[in-house]
């Protein structure tokens, strides 16, 4: 039986390196307490924002400053927990963090409040009277959008105070899986083979052999099956918890009230959800058509979705070829991106090993005033390649938007963070295809794009339709359960499905698997970002260095524009159907070509 490493026994090299945040833990600490002890510089002009646009210039450059230190510091406590999510020190680590945000947001909960208290006018007039506030405009209009929505200023501050209860939800989920979840190991070809989170999703769930593919679903479902009411009892207090907070302030919904810090309209949003399950399900349900036939199945089931169609071609690929593929297939977007990419892949900003308790999946953090840190469980897999330069494309994203923007406004709408991760698995993928001849490499690259776009148009985008119609439930009055979560998800896999796939009782559990639920209205804005990429991908393609240079200004960037004119800038108007439809065409188009190849 293979024994998954510990932490200590990982390769150091395979690890990022924290102690660029901070040399220690104690370096840590001592500025957690300094932070706290700063908050006063803040504070103190508690009650004195009317006296004029000099004393809000003087506030909130305090304030950005603190921010900043406290983004370093958040990031550090939550990158230890997602290292090692089971050691009991890195558990205290997060908490201490979490505390400490919880904290500094009831102390800051007052500038909210009181600038929607000034009366109309007050802080456009204050922006024309300083130049100094000139950097602070998007995020004092985003503060003035709030006026119709804002609590008393006591209330306000109740609930910031009150941070650690209500983000609870999202910590029961991560804990019980980095902590809690075990499942039973399988037997394969007589060796005891051991399933985690990492071994399900980088290995076991990509197995070419049928029953071992199978047999891992069912200890994997087994596993999760176990924590089903807890988790959905996590699941069901973030929806009320969202729920009694929209109608607390005011808003029609909990989405409403989601998709207002996103910066998108509720047309928008379901002009997503709507049209990409419409017409994105005839091409997939011949996709699984195709899956069925050249597995030489009587019946697909969920977990034969990532089967490999051709077991005999899977190239392996090491980290360091895997990088040089990453570097050769973004060299198009120019010198200052490659020279970001390089830098991360070389100087420990991922990590890439595989250990117990590790955080599953990928994922990158960009802690303002430092580098971003990508976690991802490398497995020697073409796949990883997509999926590392997806991360890479966050961290050269936010990096840009940090030399270019402020702590306030680098950070774009959730609606747009994921075009420039998605973009990057496609160029790479065009990349990869244009420099082979061999048509079954080129067979395999068709199957990875299609796996990106499963990833995102498929698999996060029922995740949102799942959203959508529990919130439904809920605003409605019904208790959400185990019961209500599984048969939920159920209907929507075999309505996208269309009986081509069988949806089973395991199938029904797959909302056990994301922390996207507990994280607003995310797992829709990947298919929103996917459609961007994939238009920003073909014009790249087509038109060469001018869309190289229109992308890279929005990624520049950063926060300064709302997430449709961001798209505007891009080239893509989001405001229509359009593209989603161009993206959903271009999948059809892959879907094609791999039909005409087996």
């Amino acid at each position: 039986m293979t024994r998954r490493l510990t932490r200590a026994e990982v390769p150091v090299e395979q690890t990022w390196r924290l102690s660029d945040l901070f040399p220690t833990q104690a370096d840590w600490e001592r500025e957690l307490e300094a932070i706290a002890a700063d908050a006063s510089r803040v504070t103190q002009y508690r009650g004195r924002l009317g006296e004029g646009a000099s004393v809000l210039l003087s506030c909130l450059t305090e304030y950005e400053r603190l921010r900043e230190r406290l983004t370093r510091a958040g990031a550090y406590a939550s990158l230890r927990f997602s290292e090692d999510g089971s050691n009991p020190k890195n558990q205290a680590v997060r908490a201490k963090g979490q505390a400490l945000m919880a904290q500094m947001g009831a102390a800051f909960a007052f500038l909210q409040s009181e600038l929607l208290a000034l009366p109309e006018g007050t802080v456009e007039r204050y922006l024309a009277e300083e130049p100094g506030l000139a950097p602070f405009r998007r995020w004092l209009e985003q503060v003035l959008a709030m006026r119709p929505h804002t609590l008393h200023p006591e209330t306000e501050s109740a609930l910031a105070a009150l941070i650690e209860v209500t983000g609870a939800p999202y910590v029961i989920y991560n804990q019980v899986k980095a902590g809690d979840m075990r499942f039973d190991p399988i037997e394969v070809d007589g060796e005891s083979v051991p399933v985690s989170f990492a071994t399900y999703e980088e290995r076991l769930e990509r197995s070419a052999d049928v029953e071992t593919r199978r047999a891992a679903f069912r200890s994997f479902s087994a596993g999760l099956r176990r924590y089903q009411h807890t988790l959905a009892a996590a699941f069901a207090a973030e929806v009320k918890k969202n729920v009694v907070l929209a109608r607390l302030r005011g808003y029609e919904s909990a989405t409403h009230m989601l998709l207002h810090p996103q910066e998108v309209s509720i047309d928008v949003y379901h002009n997503i959800l709507d049209v990409i399950q419409a017409e994105l399900a005839p091409h997939m349900r011949r996709y699984a058509r195709l899956r069925r036939r050249v597995l030489g199945l009587d019946r697909l089931l969920y977990c034969d979705i990532e089967a490999p169609l051709d077991p005999g071609y899977n190239p392996g690929v090491t980290f360091a070829e895997g990088a040089q593929i990453i570097l050769d297939g973004l060299a198009v977007l120019g010198d200052e991106y490659i020279d970001i990419v390089r830098t991360a892949l070389t100087d420990r900003w991922i990590d890439w090993c595989d250990n117990v308790g590790k955080s599953t999946g990928a994922f990158c953090s960009s802690p303002y005033g430092a580098h971003p840190y990508i976690l991802i469980s490398w497995a020697d897999t073409m796949r990883n390649v997509l999926v590392l330069a997806h991360e890479l494309g966050h961290a050269c994203h936010l990096t840009l938007a940090q030399r270019n923007q402020s702590v306030l406004n680098f950070r774009p709408s959730t609606f747009f963070i994921e075009a420039p991760s998605t973009i990057n698995e496609l160029l790479v993928g065009q990349h990869i295809m244009r420099g082979t001849a061999d048509p079954r490499m080129r067979r395999w690259v068709i199957m990875q794009l299609l796996a990106t776009y499963h990833h995102n148009f498929v698999r996060h985008l029922l995740e949102g339709e799942l959203q959508r119609r529990i919130y439904a439930l809920a605003e409605a009055g019904t208790p959400i359960t185990a019961v209500t979560l599984s048969e939920t998800k159920g209907r929507i896999l075999e309505e996208f499905w269309g009986g081509e796939v069988e949806i089973d009782d395991d199938a029904r559990l797959t909302w056990m698997r994301q922390p996207h639920y507990y994280m607003g209205l995310y797992p829709y804005t990947y298919s929103a970002g996917l459609t961007v990429g994939t238009a920003v991908a073909q014009a790249i393609r087509d038109e060469g260095q001018p869309a190289v240079e229109r992308w890279l200004r929005v990624l520049k960037a950063g926060g300064t524009r709302k997430p449709l004119e961001l798209a505007q800038m891009a080239g893509v108007d989001l405001s229509t159907p359009e593209p989603i439809r161009a993206a959903v065409a271009f999948v059809g188009s892959l879907v094609d070509e791999l039909e005409q190849s087996f």
